[in-house]
């Protein structure tokens, strides 16, 4: 079977939900997101651990990109985001998991379609169930309305005429764009609530609560682009030690927010680019001293709140993420690619190896023979689809390994 025809058979499959595949079988589960009420939208917030009621300071909201009501919703009442679907991949026949792998997916993702082929390759060559768990508002945790081409294309047009110079809009990315550029620490806010959502997923299993899921299980990550940073804070912060075994596998990932170049059809255009670099990077300590609930959760007792800052700037508390690093510089893999223009090979090696380069984690570069961009690694193209078999394989069976050793 060749590799567009593959990916074929294996989307078909996973949108059946209950389907198998191979010697694989698809399984669709529902989830409840307990942490959704972190999520601008409220007045008043309650931080349960620290028994404290706070207030969101509206201030850092503007009406920039106001132009569709159904693109700007307020984030806590978003029912798609509150309660999901996700799916596992799992060997045939096993009843109960021990061995997982997570896989944390790209920004302004709406499909698993390219993902599935790698967690197939991750599944066969480690023996271990993939879990394909969604970013807030992202993949089925979106809207529907988000991903209507004909209404994004009229809303890229509306965008377009409302800043001349922007550079990269397009029906991919109009709603995420118009989004974080209204509000831009929606960032903080949906990446907070997925680090919960995780350590709510995790904390369910090992209380017995998945029919599929052993409670004694372990597991590891495997994280493509932005899903990279997700992976480090829960990596770095090991919250109750949950992940103090756990290998991170990092593909065209691993660099801090700063150290990025988004500015892609597919990812985000110019203008959100700068709202979101002014905002978490040039004038963040000023929005922090204005905003009561971001001050509490990045500044004071959250130490994922810490090490999400620090992922943010390069020199941000460098020191303290570098320190992190080092004491799991063993359990952390990276692998970018040469032509890879949005997370390069040397900023990936700047954060994960630090200033000095004294941090001893693998980051390995990697090129193919063909054609390929950051969005679109592994093409769907049947003229080189022999070329694209021969790159997954030679990047996974490098991914698989790292998982295998002892």
């Amino acid at each position: 079977m060749s590799y567009v025809d593959r990916c074929r058979e294996l989307k078909l499959a996973f949108e059946r939900g209950e389907s198998e595949f191979d010697n694989m079988e698809f399984k669709e589960y529902q989830f409840h997101s307990s942490a959704h009420d972190i999520l601008p939208g409220k007045i008043n917030y309650q931080c349960e651990s620290h028994e404290l009621e706070l207030t969101e300071n509206l201030f850092t909201q503007n009406d920039i990109g106001e132009i569709q009501d159904d693109v700007h919703m307020h984030d806590v009442v978003i029912e798609e985001n509150r309660n999901f679907s996700y799916n596992i991949l799992k060997p045939k026949g096993k009843e109960k998991l021990k061995k997982l792998s997570f896989i944390f997916h790209g920004f302004n993702e709406k499909t698993w379609d390219k993902y599935l082929p790698w967690g197939q390759a991750i599944c066969e060559k480690t023996q271990s169930a993939v879990i394909f768990f969604p970013i807030a508002f992202h993949m089925q945790r979106a809207p529907k309305h988000w991903s209507d081409k004909k209404a994004m294309f009229e809303l890229s047009k509306k965008r377009k005429a409302q800043f001349p110079n922007i550079i990269g809009s397009s029906l991919s990315n109009v709603a995420i764009s118009m989004r974080l550029h209204s509000k831009p620490q929606r960032f903080i806010w949906s990446g907070l609530q997925t680090y919960y959502d995780i350590i709510q997923f995790i904390e369910e299993c090992k209380s017995g609560k998945h029919e599929l899921i052993d409670k004694n299980f372990s597991f590891d990550i495997f994280a493509y682009s932005i899903g990279g940073f997700l992976a480090e804070i829960l990596k770095l912060t090991n919250y109750k030690n949950y992940f103090s075994d756990t290998k991170l596998c990092l593909f065209c990932s691993g660099a801090v927010f700063n150290r990025l170049s988004p500015v892609s059809k597919f990812i985000l255009d110019s203008e959100v680019n700068v709202a979101l670099y002014s905002y978490l990077v040039e004038h963040f300590s000023s929005f922090l001293k204005k905003d009561n609930l971001l001050h509490h959760y990045l500044e004071e007792d959250h130490l994922e709140g810490k090490v999400f800052h620090t992922m943010l700037e390069y020199k941000s508390m460098r020191n303290f993420r570098e320190d992190l690093f080092r004491k799991v510089e063993n359990q952390i893999y990276a692998i970018a690619l040469k032509g890879d223009s949005v997370f390069p090979t040397y900023e990936i090696e700047n954060t994960l190896k630090g200033a000095s380069r004294d941090i001893n984690i693998v980051v390995e570069e990697l090129d193919f023979g063909y054609s390929y961009t950051h969005e679109n690694p592994f093409p769907m193209n049947k003229s080189t689809s022999g070329d694209i078999e021969e790159s997954i394989d030679l990047v996974f069976t490098k991914v698989c390994d790292f998982f295998n050793r002892k």
